[in-house]
């Protein structure tokens, strides 16, 4: 891997984990794109101790769509050719706050669908220009089959997911390739103090069964690889069964 992997959301410990399996398979030029990038002084030792030479920090804004074609723009002018471009920032919110305020929803829907969509169509056009590297974006089985207990970050998702898959599609043929990833629960940062569903996984897991696929050139990967089985059975369950679902 000779170009530069491009983090958006530095900050992220999924993003961070595949980052740094990349250094350790030999990627050496690394940007960590976020809010307060001075802060990022742990995420950077982990990358330089894993092999990277070159670690950049951007300052990044994901819920301020003006700023991402410049921000991008300049990543690839400063640090280019890009091989990987990993989208890992979100929000998980408040599902009940989020019933009671619209604002709150709209936010969450903003930060991880909206954003995305805007991120990933500037990243998807520079790349097509270049010619070459590769998207990583992270859904959820959540966004699979919507539940009422979390149905406004599942509904983010959803649209998430049916997005990535189309440009996808749309990228076949222009030598850019997207990884799309649909993790179940995941214990970490952003689900501390919730108890874990089943089938979880952490984010060293996530980032190992990333990372595979990415090597494989695959298109989707479920984590861990049982929620594909498991969910074409729950999609046929019938919705007085499905609204009860927990989180």
């Amino acid at each position: 891997m000779t170009g530069t992997v491009v983090v958006l959301g530095g900050r992220s410990e999924i993003g961070l984990a595949v980052a740094t399996r990349l250094a350790r398979q030999g990627a050496r030029s690394f940007v960590l794109a976020a809010r307060r990038s001075g802060d990022l002084d742990a995420e950077e030792h982990a990358l330089r101790e894993a092999g990277a030479d070159t670690v950049a920090r951007v300052e990044f804004d994901a819920d301020d769509l003006g700023s991402h074609e410049r921000v991008l723009g300049d990543i690839v002018a400063e640090h280019g050719p890009v091989e990987v471009v990993v989208t890992a920032f979100g929000v998980l919110g408040d599902q009940a706050r989020a019933e009671r305020d619209a604002a709150h929803a709209v936010a969450i829907v903003h930060t991880d669908y909206t954003a995305h969509v805007s991120v990933l169509t500037h990243a998807a056009n520079l790349l097509r220009r270049q010619g070459h590297g590769t998207l990583v974006v992270f859904s959820s089985v959540a966004g699979v089959r919507v539940r009422r207990a979390n149905y406004v970050y599942g509904s983010a998702k959803a649209g998430l997911d049916g997005f990535a898959s189309g440009l996808a599609d749309a990228l076949y043929g222009s030598g850019v390739h997207l990884l799309l990833v649909r993790p179940g629960f995941v214990i970490g940062r952003m689900t501390r103090g919730m108890k874990p569903a089943p089938f979880s996984s952490t984010p060293d897991q996530v980032a190992d069964a990333t990372v595979k696929a990415l090597r494989a050139r695959k298109h989707t990967v479920w984590v861990p690889a049982v929620l594909r089985p498991v969910f074409s059975i729950m999609k046929l369950l019938p919705r007085p069964i499905w609204r009860r679902l927990p989180r």
